[in-house]
């Protein structure tokens, strides 16, 4: 892990080192980090079953811490870096090709801003395709969709984001097999991203792609858009929306997800979230190979007192089949449960 980010230093250092010493301006380590944990509830309660398909609250009846997060950015002048450190089982979760533990180095980029419209990073770091992020500060839902749980998590490798006036950017790259932070495989993945939005900010929209060959004939390719709307100081709609083709010995299979998130904040002090969220892996596409259909819908409160957030959530989650568990084992299409999660940032 650690010789493939030292690799891309010694790349980029020629050009660090030469910019940075033409360039006086200086910065101390802005050091910025976050703790959560959470206790869930399903109430079929089956034994020896979770009921859960999605990422990082994969419990049962227990508290749990989801992760704690250490950040660390500096720059001089031109040239910058960041580390990102994450310990608990959410981390280990993001991180799930790496060994079996549960720290793991969540980002850790060098960047070097060519000019004010062009701007290279190398490294790792979280994926650009979807809405939701891994860390619980960056969302007001607790529990995960399940476009995120099956989509990317990160890339290790380089890329170049490049102003093209007004609203709109364009970031291109390429990397290594998707959230692999080391690996022998030669094959490359292609990512991209194009944004834009209204000048004043009220509408934003984000088109995402990751796509590559995983074989001599197979690959996949996922298209992601992103809309954010404010409709109001207290009311937003947010919309993510994928489709990921998988191709495996000649034959394609795709899955899809649409979630639509509803933000209501009547106060400072209080935050409302409803996600639905329909998911669509009949063809058994991706990683879970549900063969079936999903519809969930999600209702999380934000209350927040200074840096603390408490988030107690109702989730009930329909299948087109029988993918969920009884009490007694018996299958069963539908099920729901509770949670309640604390979220500090500092």
């Amino acid at each position: 892990m650690l010789k493939k980010i030292l690799a891309v230093s010694l790349c980029f250092s020629g050009f660090f080192n030469a910019n940075a010493q033409s360039d006086s301006t200086k910065s101390s380590p802005v050091i910025t980090g976050s703790l959560d944990a959470y206790y869930r509830y399903n109430f079929a309660d089956p034994a020896g079953k979770l009921n859960n398909y999605t990422s990082f609250t994969n419990s049962q009846n227990s508290f749990e811490l989801g992760m704690a997060s250490i950040k660390v950015d500096h720059s001089i002048g031109k040239v910058s870096a960041t580390v990102d450190l994450g310990f608990g089982r959410r981390a280990q979760e993001f991180s799930y090709n790496d060994a079996n533990t549960m720290f793991s180095i969540k980002q850790a980029y060098l960047s070097w801003a060519v000019s004010d419209k062009f701007k290279l990073t190398a490294g790792k770091w979280a994926t650009h395709v979807g809405y939701e992020l891994v860390d619980a500060t960056g969302n007001r839902n607790y529990s995960m969709s399940y476009g995120f749980s099956y989509g990317p998590f990160f890339h290790t490798g380089v890329k170049a984001d490049i102003s093209l006036g007004g609203k709109s950017a364009l970031m291109v790259g390429i990397a290594s097999p998707t959230d692999f932070t080391t690996t022998t495989s030669p094959n490359k993945v292609f990512i991209a991203q194009f944004s834009t939005g209204t000048k004043n900010d009220k509408l934003k929209a984000y088109l995402n792609y990751q796509g590559g060959k995983t074989g001599s004939n197979s690959g996949f390719g996922q298209f992601d858009l992103v809309l954010l709307g404010t409709i109001s100081s207290k009311f937003t709609i947010n919309y993510d929306g994928t489709i990921a083709n998988v191709k495996t010995a000649g034959t394609t299979s795709s899955w899809s997800s649409n979630a639509v998130y509803l933000n209501f904040d009547p106060s400072s002090k209080l935050g409302l979230t409803l996600r639905g969220e329909y998911f669509d892996d009949k063809k058994s596409a991706s990683a879970g190979a549900f063969g079936s259909s999903v519809f969930a819908t999600t209702l999380s409160a934000n209350l927040k007192v200074g840096p603390l957030t408490f988030i107690p959530e109702i989730r009930m989650d329909n299948g087109s089949n029988d993918i969920f568990f009884k009490s007694g084992g018996t299958a069963t299409k539908s099920t729901s449960g509770f949670l309640i999660a604390a979220v500090y940032k500092f």
